[in-house]
Parts: C-alpha cells; structure tokens; sequence
C-alpha cells in the first residue's frame, strides 16, 4: 500500500469529511491552510466553526445513540453560579460569584457511549487531538481522563437550558447533531475575563440581562466547533420548540489527567468518577 493511500484512509474515513478537513494528513498545504483559518477565526471573534465536519452518516447514527441510550441519560435540573463553584454567601448582592442560573439538560457519560460510535472513534484518535492542538495554537493536548466527561451527549428537552457560565478547561469543543425547532440557541460573550482579571463587575451586567456584548453561534447538523470556553461567558437558552437540541462537547486540556471537580460531575452526571 502506497502513503498517500494510508494517510487517505484512516479508521475514521467514515466520520469526518476529510475532503475539506484533512485532519489526517497535517503536513499537506490544505491542512496549513485550515489550521491558519481555525487560528484567524479564534483571533477575530474567539469561536472557530467548521460546518459539515462530521459527515451526514456520522451524525444520523450520532443521534440514533442518543435516542438508544435516552434511558442512561442524567437528568439534571439544578441552580449553580456562573463558576460551577459553591455560592459565596460573604460577596455582594450583585456579585456573580453568589448569583445563580438554571441548568437542566439530559447528559449520556462517556462511559455509557459504545466504543463503535462514530464520535468516540473520533475523540479516541491521536489524529483529532493533534489537529485540535493544531489549530488552537498549542504545541500538545491530552484527551480528557474523566471517565464520564470526555466525550458526552447532551440533549436538550423543551424547556431545558444551560445557564450562563465558564468552562473550567482552556477550550471548549462541540459537534452539533440536531438543533432544537426553536430556541436552544447557543450564546457568548468572548473574553469576558482573563487569566489576570475576573472582570466581576462586566460578568455580573451580562447576568443582569445586558446583551451589548453577547453574540449567538449558528450551528448545523455536523459543524465542530470550538472557543475559549474559560474565558468566554456562554450559555444555551431554554428549548421552546418540540424537538430536542442534540450535541456532543470533546474535552481536552493541556496537561494530563484532567477530571471534572465533583460539585460538577453530580450536577451533570448525578455520580462522580471516583
């Protein structure tokens, strides 16, 4: 078998257009030329979306999983502040850190998701997590070690919602499967806060209904997205329609052995990994 055959057939052929994305083949010029694209749209508006990544076929099965494991799914319903962290009872009636927000959603863990499905072929390989390092300008990332929020499904029924907050990995990554008929939408803020300053008095104006900043994601069925989730204020807003919103969120970092705290693995996932 020559190269060039081995490099265009990867294990996950059947999952990513590779066509448009060549994420197996880093060194050729279209793959350059997506990374500088992902970098760009990161630079200028802090998301990077790029639609008709996953295939049709991917996503159809994507959403049969799904609608086969509705059974495992977590239903939460729950208030919590904006840092996935305990309210602080000491701080101000306006500050964001003792406010709270509404998140209920259905989550299917990592753990229930078959190793066959097409997304978890995908988070799995060394290809995706190479690009992902790729085109967010990082020399290496590791996939996440949380047995229950790697990779995981999410479904928003009418009426759920995720509420404002900050994710507390660097980056956040998501492949939409179904948008919901109506409301479900996905918004942000970027660069709402830094590494340097929480910016409490700009984060706590959002939460007060202010949306002179806030800008809405638009995503179809397929698109992998990505942005500084720990930097970027974002939320879903509340299913109205009858058809369920239904995606999955990758998660990386930059250092090994990455777990979720356990105030937000019961929240999300009703169990923790220890």
């Amino acid at each position: 078998m020559s190269l060039s055959a081995a490099v265009a057939q990867p294990a996950y052929a059947d999952v990513v257009d590779l066509s448009s994305y060549p994420i197996h083949d880093p060194g050729s010029e279209h793959s350059r030329a997506l990374i500088a694209r992902c970098r760009q749209e990161l630079t200028e508006t802090g998301v990077c979306s790029l639609p008709g990544f996953i295939r049709p076929g991917a996503v159809t099965r994507m959403v049969e999983i799904a609608g086969q494991l509705a059974g495992q799914a977590w239903r939460s319903d729950a208030e919590h502040t904006v840092y996935f962290e305990p309210v602080n009872e000491t701080a101000g009636p306006g500050d964001p850190r003792r406010r709270t927000v509404r998140s209920a959603k259905h989550g299917i863990a990592y753990d229930y998701i078959p190793a066959d499905a097409p997304l978890r072929r995908l988070y799995e390989s060394d290809d995706m997590t190479a690009f992902m390092a790729a085109a967010l300008g990082k020399e290496r990332l590791y996939r996440s070690a949380d047995p229950l929020d790697a990779l995981q499904i999410t479904v928003f029924e009418p009426g759920d919602e995720l509420g404002w907050h900050f994710d507390r990995s660097e980056f956040s990554m998501t492949v939409m499967y179904a948008p919901a008929d109506s409301g479900g939408e996905f918004v942000y803020v970027p660069g709402l806060r830094s590494d340097d300053s929480p910016n409490y008095d700009e984060v706590a104006t959002v939460l007060a209904g202010n949306q002179t900043r806030v800008r809405p994601m638009h995503n179809s069925p397929g698109t992998l997205a990505f942005f500084h989730g720990r930097n970027a204020l974002h939320r879903v807003t509340p299913v109205t329609g009858c058809r369920p919103r239904i995606n999955s969120v990758l998660t990386y970092g930059e250092v090994p052995g990455m777990q979720l705290n356990d105030l937000t693995s019961k929240l999300f996932y009703g169990r923790t990994s220890s």
